[in-house]
């Protein structure tokens, strides 16, 4: 594949996405709904919607925290409010172009601290390695905390247990078949996997040989719980979803973690995304949208706000650098 072709398979799919979520969404609700769930956003209870803000700023605050743990080793400790600042910078820049925040958490840190381009990135491909290990951790939870859902849904869909057990050793004896070839393996491509999963690997051991392995542990925990926790008051906001289980919550929360890497900040996918997945648990098409047109306004509003405060604010307080 050529590099242009990329480019243009990149600026096409999430627009191609974005059109095809707009129809989805316009063809599968009726004016009525429309309205309704409009009426369900003017009329969500502003504390909850404080909170959840609140909790999300908590969030930024650790992983800045977080991220001294990984520069430290290398031998540099930047101001907490610098990494806050440029933390809140990064997930701005991500609602317009995907993945450029990380460019410019890494260019921002060299800019401002002093520490080189890519040794920032690398602590930054180290956090989201972990983020993708505590977002596989999440699932695990929501899969076993929702089973008795799981097999219905199994069984409706005539598979039954028997057979979703067979998919499943399948799936697994796949795996292992995967590995063994891919260590046998001699081609080019094979050796390159080989050595980023091998890379990958003595990244997420480096943590419990750094110096402070159980503060950053701690935070890494407190992001996601944070994260889970700034979602699942949000249900508050809404009449129909205030009696959701914590496990039906957590559910929501997967799809919309899902939906966030399809389009731009999760734009049109997050809400339908997360609507779905509540009507699994008995809540209305208009309650399971509203629910997550709340949460996604929430959380951009948040990131617009003090994304846009800290781009100020951070050549402000750094003048001398």
């Amino acid at each position: 594949m050529t590099p242009s072709l990329k480019k243009t398979l990149k600026l096409l799919v999430p627009i191609t996405l974005g059109l095809f979520l707009i129809w989805y969404l316009y063809s599968s609700t009726t004016p009525e709904q429309r309205g309704q769930i409009i009426t369900y956003i003017g009329q969500a209870d502003i504390f909850w919607v404080g909170l959840s803000l609140f909790i999300g700023i908590l969030s930024h605050v650790s992983r800045a925290i977080r991220w001294n743990y990984l520069l430290e080793p290398l031998g540099y400790k930047p101001k907490v409010s610098n990494n806050t600042l440029i933390v809140l910078i990064a997930y701005l820049a991500n609602l317009g172009v995907p993945r450029s925040g990380e460019i410019l958490r890494a260019t921002a840190l060299s800019t401002y601290e002093g520490v080189p381009f890519e040794k920032g990135m690398g602590t930054i491909v180290t956090e989201r390695i972990i983020d993708l290990i505590m977002l596989f951790l999440v699932i695990g939870i929501a899969l076993i905390l929702q089973t008795d859902l799981i097999l219905g849904f199994i069984k409706e869909s005539g598979l039954g247990i028997a057979g979703g057990a067979i998919i499943l050793a399948l799936g697994i004896a796949g795996l292992f078949l995967g590995i063994q070839i891919l260590k046998k393996s001699t081609s080019t491509f094979a050796s390159k996997l080989k050595n980023f999963l091998n890379d990958v690997l003595q990244g997420v051991l480096s943590i419990f040989r750094m110096k402070r392995k159980w503060a950053f542990i701690f935070h890494t925990f407190f992001i996601w719980f944070a994260y889970i926790l700034m979602f699942w008051v949000i249900k508050f906001t809404v009449m129909e979803t205030v009696g959701l289980s914590f496990g039906a919550t957590l559910v929501a929360f997967v799809a919309g973690a899902f939906a966030m890497t399809t389009t731009n900040g999760g734009f049109l996918a997050f809400p339908i995304a997360v609507g779905k997945s509540l009507e699994l648990f008995g809540v209305g098409t208009v309650a399971g949208n509203a629910f997550g047109w709340i949460m996604w306004i929430a959380q951009t509003f948040m990131v617009l706000v003090f994304g846009a405060i800290s781009f100020v604010l951070l050549p402000l307080l750094n003048q001398n650098r």
